[in-house]
């Protein structure tokens, strides 16, 4: 791609009915001899003016962000066609998603050229993949400039901000949607509906010979034919494709002030991530990750030619692709079993001829104590263990449908920004369903994205009969976003809404008793009841601490009468199998 650097593309153009307008196709990032970035508004004046002399290109604007900017989205298609189920039929969308992380731009500049060296034909463009884009997908971050906090970072010379306008990572943002990116987002991917989702960013962590690393989703998570697809044939290709350009490639290095030759595992990417948010819906998702300490040049040429490697992959596997994405849509049916969380699989491995750099343990400088000390000078090869597969650790069986109360709208809100189909009780109804009960979890004390999060969520199940009102929602999982609702909804699952807090408010109890009242009531309570007394005497008479607690006493007996608040802990969506 170094041809491209000291290439100048001036274009003449008219259109029928706008003025002739010139305008240079050379990037920032080539007229500086790969040192800087495209500023945001660059990027998008950029794209607009490859609308304007380009039929292929078309430009549009979504939603709105935290910054108060819409979100862009750019499609190249050569038939000229931008209507995205029209397209479905016979090509394969690919969406490239740029500086999520702004700071980490060597996508957005990458992008950029492929976009206009396919249009203006310097490569062939193939025939059966739609390639589409957001340029910036943080912009209040972008607009954040400064050449400071990638502390770790190789250039470019000034580059955004990893927060947005709100100071959100948007990498952690897609299933609780706390920012308008994350909503406009939904609604740009369920209008593109990508077959394949690519994430372009720049590592941390170790140091080793490689500009480019791949990290594409989980593909036990992703499951089926279409995570075998991913793992035996989609990964390598690309892996073949780039050696053959001399660009070598390996596994994303998940290691943290330590070094890989001791191995290292895949990172699991859990739905509050891109990719594995996309792959909810059957999306062949990967996140470039380029290496920081690299210069930006080779960056962005390695991220460049990456992507035109995708694009040849999926134009060749076209149909495949297709056809494996159908298949999965349909498999998960009321009644089976879906993984809700994962561990790694300690019997199953991969083994990567890994090219790194040697690294000792010296005496820091600074503190007087070992550090971790690279030596570019002296590259090796080595046969490192890469753990690359997880299993189930726990799950649930599918469904039929869920109800939810229409006073949580928020939820609703974000189920119907993701396409859910919502069907609404037309009269009051009453309906036998599975009910969950919060009887244990964690909550995290350190704030995170926003939250403070809960975690190793246990549930009780128990039927009961419930009177939905009208106007609240049925939802039957024989849809398109199945995986969604059983990622969103059900408790235990790593990124539910209710771990994400959106149910707080069932966890604090509203009613409670004054002790000199209940006390006289729990006589009249023994009476009615001595089964009860009986078991309120053996729980002293076994547990020590609550015989000496007497508001543990008065607070278990409350708990076991019906002068107890239903709501507590009570989860408010139910199932229905």
């Amino acid at each position: 791609m170094k041809k491209y650097l000291s290439l100048v593309i001036f274009v003449m153009f008219s259109c029928s009915e706008k003025n002739d307008i010139n305008f240079d196709f050379t990037t920032k990032f080539e007229k500086s001899n790969g040192i800087e970035t495209a500023t945001y508004q660059e990027t998008i004046n950029y794209y607009k003016a490859l609308e304007k002399t380009f039929k292929s290109i078309k430009v549009d604007s979504f939603g709105t962000t935290d910054s108060g900017f819409p979100l862009h989205l750019v499609t190249l298609n050569p038939d000229a066609e931008f209507n995205f189920r029209t397209i479905a039929k016979d090509k394969r969308i690919i969406l490239i998603n740029n500086g999520i992380h702004p700071g980490e731009s060597d996508g957005i500049d990458a992008t950029m050229m492929l976009f206009r060296d396919l249009a203006n034909g310097t490569i062939k463009m193939p025939k059966n993949v739609v390639l589409t884009t957001i340029p910036i997908y943080n912009i209040g971050g972008s607009l954040n400039r400064n050449n400071t906090t990638r502390t770790n970072q190789n250039g470019p010379l000034e580059y955004g901000f990893r927060g947005n306008a709100r100071n959100y990572d948007l990498n952690r943002d897609f299933i609780k949607s706390d920012t308008k990116n994350a909503k406009t987002f939904a609604e740009i991917f369920h209008t593109v509906n990508p077959d394949v989702f690519i994430d372009n960013h720049v590592s941390n962590g170790a140091d080793y010979q490689y500009t480019l690393t791949h990290l594409f989703t989980q593909h036990n998570k992703l499951g089926g034919e279409l995570g075998i697809y991913l793992n035996d044939q989609l990964m390598p290709k690309l892996e073949q494709s780039l050696n053959n350009k001399d660009w070598i490639i390996t596994p994303y290095v998940n290691v943290f002030n330590r070094t890989p030759e001791s191995g290292f595992s895949q990172f699991f990417d859990s739905p509050r991530y891109s990719t594995g948010y996309t792959t909810l819906f059957n999306c062949l998702g990967m996140m470039v990750e380029t290496h920081m300490l690299k210069p930006y040049q080779q960056r962005v040429e390695g991220a460049y030619e990456l992507m035109a490697s995708m694009l040849q992959i999926v134009d060749n596997d076209s149909e495949v692709i297709k056809d494996l994405r159908n298949k999965q849509a349909i498999s998960y049916n009321a009644g089976d079993f879906y993984p809700l969380n994962w561990e790694l699989d300690t019997t199953k491995s991969s083994i990567l001829n890994f090219k790194g750099f040697e690294a000792e343990n010296i005496t820091s400088t600074v503190t007087g104590l070992p550090r971790l000390k690279y030596n570019s000078s002296k590259p090796f090869e080595k046969e490192v263990v890469y753990k690359n597969y997880f299993k189930p650790s726990d799950s649930v069986a599918i469904p039929k449908a869920y109800v939810i109360p229409q006073g949580w709208h928020d939820v609703i809100e974000l189920l119907e920004i993701n396409h859910v189909e919502l069907n609404r009780f037309k009269t009051d109804t009453i309906i036998e369903v599975e009910s969950y009960r919060i009887t244990d979890y964690k909550t995290r004390t350190s704030a995170y994205e926003g939250h403070y999060s809960h975690y190793n969520t246990k549930v009780e199940v128990f039927n009961k009969q419930i009177n939905f009102r009208k106007g609240d929602y049925y939802i039957e999982t024989k849809q398109n976003a199945v995986r969604y609702l059983l990622e969103t909804l059900e408790p235990k699952a790593v990124d539910s809404f209710f771990n994400w807090n959106f149910f707080d408010t069932i966890l604090q109890q509203k009613e409670g008793f004054s002790p000199y009242v209940w006390e006289d009531k729990i006589i009249e309570l023994f009476a009615q009841n001595p089964r009860l007394q009986i078991a309120f005497n053996m729980k002293k008479s076994l547990e020590p601490d609550f015989a000496k607690n007497w508001y543990a006493q008065l607070d278990w007996l409350h708990k076991q009468s019906d002068f107890y608040e239903k709501a507590h802990m009570q989860y408010p969506v139910y199932r229905i199998n």
